[in-house]
């Protein structure tokens, strides 16, 4: 730009020999002209050149924010890579962890199921006992009942038995200090009578002292109709030297027994079919034979009398 300023002014002094002095003012504007022209865009120059500068700056900065950019870029995509990552990890985690759940509740739904369907047997169960128990209960109620009318039927029985003791007792007790002896066990009452007051030794034949005491008996039998008489006759251990059908012990505790049923039969007005006779010969002795009081008190018929209970029975049953 200077050059051709240069250039232009040697021109002009050139033509200044040549021109007037209208002229050269003219070129002398002019130039003035392009003098100013010529700093304006010096100035629009400079302004230029910082312009670019500024630019340049501008772009270098705009470039070195593109690096960190690209950088920023670079760690975000790096970091959003990781999140995937992590994002699939927790993707297969999930995914495992829920199998293992969906198994779990599948295990404990099987569980479950086993533990509704035994719970309904047992209540099936409890149902079932609770039905059995209350037929139980009624039963156990009603058998209860019974066994009080049992009881009290037996208690009666034993009071009247008692009562038939006392009875006994009273109309026999001439013979007491005789052999003879009235006693209750398990509901019954025994009249024992020892062979001294009864029979003569070896001998079925009834004494008189014997027949007495049978007659008086008799009285109370044949008064109280509900009592079944049962007659034993025992021995001791001795054995019987007898002669012609009675050889031994069991033949003459028999014939003692059917010889006291008789008696009794003739005695009063008793039914043969309240009677029976039996012997025991020496096997169910009072005390051991080991001596003469001993085996005397085995030497003995019993007479035992026995409530009849079947109205006891049928509660029973």
């Amino acid at each position: 730009m200077k050059r051709q300023f240069f250039l232009f002014l040697a021109v002009a002094v050139t033509l200044a020999s040549c021109v007037s002095t209208k002229k050269y003012n003219a070129l002398e504007t002019s130039n003035n002209k392009l003098k100013k022209e010529y700093k304006v865009a010096q100035a629009e120059l400079d302004a230029l050149k910082d312009e670019k500068d500024n630019l340049l700056a501008e772009n270098q900065g705009l470039k070195n924010e593109v690096v960190d950019l690209n950088k920023n870029r670079a760690q975000l995509e790096q970091q959003l890579q990781d999140k995937r990552n992590e994002l699939e990890n927790m993707k297969l985690r999930y995914d495992t962890t829920m199998e293992n759940y969906l198994q779990q509740v599948g295990v404990k739904n099987r569980a479950l199921n086993s533990a509704n369907a035994m719970l309904k047997a047992k209540e099936t169960e409890l149902n079932e006992k609770e039905k059995n128990l209350e037929a139980l209960q009624k039963d156990y109620e009603a058998k209860n009942k019974r066994l009080e009318e049992v009881n009290k039927a037996l208690a009666a029985k034993e009071k009247e038995v008692n009562a038939i003791k006392t009875k006994i007792s009273d109309a026999l007790v001439g013979f007491q200090n005789k052999g003879l002896q009235v006693e209750t066990k398990d509901g019954k009452v025994y009249v024992s009578m020892e062979d001294k007051l009864m029979f003569a030794s070896g001998s079925w034949a009834v004494s008189k002292e014997g027949l007495q005491a049978i007659k008086e008996l008799a009285k109370i039998l044949e008064e109280n109709k509900d009592l079944n008489i049962s007659v034993e006759g025992h021995t001791d251990n001795l054995a019987y030297n007898g002669s012609g059908n009675v050889k031994d012990n069991w033949d003459l505790s028999v014939m003692r027994a059917t010889a006291i049923v008789k008696e009794i039969l003739k005695a009063g007005k008793i039914a043969p079919e309240r009677i029976s006779a039996s012997g025991r010969g020496e096997y169910a002795p009072k005390a051991p034979n080991t001596t003469a009081d001993n085996r005397a008190k085995n030497r003995r018929t019993e007479i035992i009398l026995t409530p009849k209970i079947s109205e006891v029975l049928e509660l029973v049953k």
